[in-house]
C-alpha cells in the first residue's frame, strides 16, 4: 500500500454539551494540526499516489471554511457536539467528495482510501479513516 501524506492547519472555537466535557462545556479554542493521508494499492503510470498540490489545494479549501470561526454559531453542527473526531469524520468525507468531484486530479481515481487525523496537541490525535467508494 502507498500512501501521500499532506498537513495544514485551521483555529476554531466551540463548546461542548453533557457531563463528560466537564470544563470544555464552556467556550474555548483549538488549533488543529491536520493530516489528510490517501492510500492506493499501487502506483498510477506517472508513479504517483495523488497529486500532492492539487491535494493540498483540496485540503486546505476544505479546512478554510472552519478556521477562525466558532463551531456552536455553524447551522450544520447545531446539537452537535463538534469533538476532534466528528470533526475528522467530516473533513475526511468533505476530501472523499472531493476526489469523487475530480478535484484531486485523474491519479486520484485510483485511491483505496483515506486518514484524516486531528492533532490537538503533541501528545493527543484522532482520526477517521474511510474508504473512497467509486
Amino acid at each position: 500500500m502507498f500512501s501521500v501524506n499532506v498537513r495544514d492547519h485551521f483555529m476554531i472555537a466551540h463548546s461542548f454539551q453533557g457531563e463528560t466535557f466537564g470544563p470544555a462545556q464552556a467556550l474555548h479554542g483549538a488549533t488543529y494540526v491536520t493530516d489528510a493521508t490517501f492510500f492506493r494499492p499501487s502506483l498510477d503510470d506517472d508513479g504517483v499516489v495523488v497529486d500532492i498540490a492539487l491535494a493540498m489545494r483540496v485540503l486546505q479549501a476544505t479546512l478554510q471554511q472552519y478556521n477562525l470561526t466558532n463551531l456552536d454559531d455553524n447551522p450544520a453542527f447545531a446539537g452537535v457536539n463538534t469533538t476532534t473526531e466528528f470533526l475528522a469524520g467530516r473533513i475526511a468525507d468533505q476530501l472523499a467528495e472531493a476526489v469523487h468531484a475530480g478535484r484531486l486530479g485523474e491519479a486520484a481515481r485510483g485511491l483505496s482510501h483515506l486518514r484524516v487525523t486531528l492533532h490537538e496537541s503533541h501528545v493527543a490525535s484522532a482520526a477517521c479513516e474511510r474508504p473512497i467508494n467509486p
